[in-house]
């Protein structure tokens, strides 16, 4: 069902009936998304991979309380932080979401910066089958201790057509692709190459990629950082290392957290571990920039000043 153009307000964005804001973190995509959210009747959803998790809000920059009571937010802290929550996962809720926004007339304003969230949402996702938890248990066991070249030299052994499309030191993606293969024999990128549309692969969809400048960008997370810092990101740390969590569950890696985890435990001072954060959060944006234009084509760059503008004249 389309947006109702009447329940819309009186800018642009009649036609549409989705809008999405991505970008690099520290952008201003929550802020763009709200502003346009309470223009045009819309609903605010989720599509970044860490704000997902009730545990952090202050160090994933999730939406304030003030923010979520100004316009419709929807997935946003609504997962445990011990739940390994899987992009397929993120896809099914979002398109329940989807179907009960347009039910009600409004407009999905789908915000984040997670690439491969928006990659399944407008063109699907592989049906990889799940992996039996002995299976993950036995792979994630010899995976123990060694080096993330050697899992990559492990993988080009067994499933070499994957291997040439993962980089080398992405050690999560390449064990996934360890497990796929000892749990079905077969190479996980069969199942890239085989995925059903996404829920917004159609048409009448606008999408829009907020491109500021690298320095400016830089300055800007290093400044939320320690602004994060002043509104008790040690404390929710604090919080989120008592529950005692695997380390390799995705809130333990949220930028920010392995640094304060570690100064928690007195392996690291208080400013290196935000130096740390700092650093990885910026070398993150960066790679959110490269990954969108290299996987992304077809989407509107716009300078972060000018968004407000152009999101209402689409």
């Amino acid at each position: 069902m389309a947006c109702d153009p009447r329940r819309l307000g009186d800018g642009g964005l009649t036609a549409v009936r989705a809008l999405l804001i991505a970008g690099p973190t520290a952008s201003g995509k929550s802020a763009l998304a709200l502003d346009v959210a309470r223009r045009t009747n819309g609903v605010v959803v989720n599509a970044d991979s860490m704000q997902v998790y009730r545990d952090l809000r202050v160090i994933t920059a999730r939406p304030k309380p003030e923010e979520e009571a100004a316009a419709p937010h929807r997935l946003y802290g609504h997962v445990d932080g011990a739940v390994n929550y899987s992009v397929a996962r993120w896809l099914a809720d979002a398109t329940a979401v989807l179907a009960e926004v347009e039910a009600e007339g409004r407009l999905p304003i789908f915000c984040g910066g997670t690439g491969l969230y928006f990659k399944a949402l407008t063109e699907g996702l592989s049906d990889i089958p799940s992996v039996p938890d002995e299976v993950r248990a036995r792979v994630r066991a010899e995976c123990e201790g060694r080096e993330t070249a050697d899992l990559h030299a492990w993988l080009r052994a067994c499933d070499p057509t994957a291997a040439a499309r993962l980089r080398p030191s992405d050690r999560l993606r390449v064990m996934r692709a360890l497990e796929v293969h000892a749990a079905t024999g077969r190479s996980i990128s069969d199942f890239w190459d085989a995925r059903a549309p996404g829920p917004l692969s159609g048409e009448g969809v606008e999408t829009i990629f907020l491109a500021p400048d690298r320095a400016e960008i830089r300055a800007r997370i290093d400044a939320r950082f320690l602004a994060m810092m002043d509104e008790g990101a040690l404390d929710e740390v604090r919080a989120l290392a008592a529950r005692g969590l695997d380390p390799l569950l995705p809130v333990m890696r949220a930028h920010g957290v392995p640094g304060l985890i570690a100064h928690l435990n007195g392996r690291m001072s208080l400013g290196e571990a935000i130096a740390k954060g700092q650093a990885d959060t910026r070398a993150y944006a960066k790679r959110q920039v490269t990954w969108f234009r290299n996987s992304m084509p077809g989407w509107r760059w716009i300078d972060p000043r000018e968004a407000p503008d152009v999101a209402l004249r689409l």
